[in-house]
Formats: structure tokens, C-alpha cells, sequence
């Protein structure tokens, strides 16, 4: 399972905008929620991605954010990338604002799959040349094509 599999076109953003760390949250429940029947999903995936925040921010540093959580029943992981137009306070530990945010959402029995997918999340945003790439793509597509190239140089690793 590789993280920009879980990445529908829809749920790329290059120009996302909120005014609080709470209105992201609501989005990235929303945007991960897309196309979901299940009528009380948002809710909580919202309220997961909460929870997870109230352990500790999610905020890496260098202006990343990978919000995260296990949801009660949600069949199969989901991810949504958000550029940011404005910089977000997001509590993160080195205190920058976050640009970058990787959601990802994966169902409560995931235990193992979801350490993985969170691993190869803090590779991609180790590189901070690739950081760089993400800041500079201005469309929806320019996004997808960056995280797809990640991810093929990372399979031929």
C-alpha cells in the first residue's frame, strides 16, 4: 500500500485556505468524506483527527502537518494533500506555521498498516528539495504529478 494510492484527484488540493487549525481540520473531514454514503462519516473523522491532535500535534516542523487517525468504520484508508495559500499555526513542535498537510485516515484495525503509511510519510517530507517542489506547484494536477513521482522514485529505491 503506498500513500498517493489513497490520493483521489478530488481530495489533492494546491490552493486550500482556513482561518484556524479547527477549520483545517474541519475541511480535511470533509474533503476525506468525499464520496462516502455513510452519512455520519465526517463527524467522525473529524472528531478523530481531534482526538489525535489533543495527544499532540501532528505538525512535524518545516511547515508539514500529517493530521492522522483510526476511524470506526471506515472500510479502507484515505488520504487527502492540502497546499495552503496563507501559512497555518498548527501547534507544531519547531512553532512554524504549516503549508504542507498530508491527512490520513485508516480504519481502527489498521494498527500495523497505518505505522507503515505514517512512516513513508516522514520520508517524503524528510527531503526538504521535494518540500520545495510541493510549495511551488500552483494546480491540482501540478500536485499530483510531484506526489506520483515521489512515489515512483520510491519504488524504484
Amino acid at each position: 500500500m503506498h500513500l498517493v494510492d489513497l490520493l483521489a484527484p478530488s481530495r489533492i488540493r494546491a490552493s486550500a485556505s482556513a482561518t484556524s487549525k479547527k477549520r483545517l481540520l474541519e475541511l480535511i473531514a470533509s474533503t476525506l468524506n468525499q464520496g462516502s454514503e455513510d452519512t455520519d462519516l465526517e463527524r467522525r473523522i473529524y472528531d478523530g483527527l481531534c482526538a489525535r491532535e489533543r495527544l499532540g500535534s501532528t505538525g512535524l516542523g518545516r511547515g508539514v502537518a500529517i493530521p492522522h487517525g483510526r476511524i470506526t468504520g471506515l472500510v479502507g484508508p484515505v488520504g487527502a494533500f492540502l497546499r495552503l495559500d496563507e501559512p497555518l499555526d498548527f501547534d507544531a513542535s519547531d512553532g512554524e506555521p504549516v503549508d504542507l498537510v498530508f491527512a490520513l485516515v485508516v480504519p481502527e484495525h489498521f494498527s500495523q498498516q497505518h505505522l507503515l503509511l505514517l512512516s513513508q510519510l516522514a520520508e517524503m517530507f524528510s527531503d526538504s528539495d521535494f518540500c520545495a517542489r510541493l510549495r511551488g506547484c500552483r494546480t491540482d494536477a501540478a500536485l499530483q504529478a510531484a506526489l506520483a513521482d515521489w512515489q515512483i522514485a520510491h519504488l524504484a529505491a
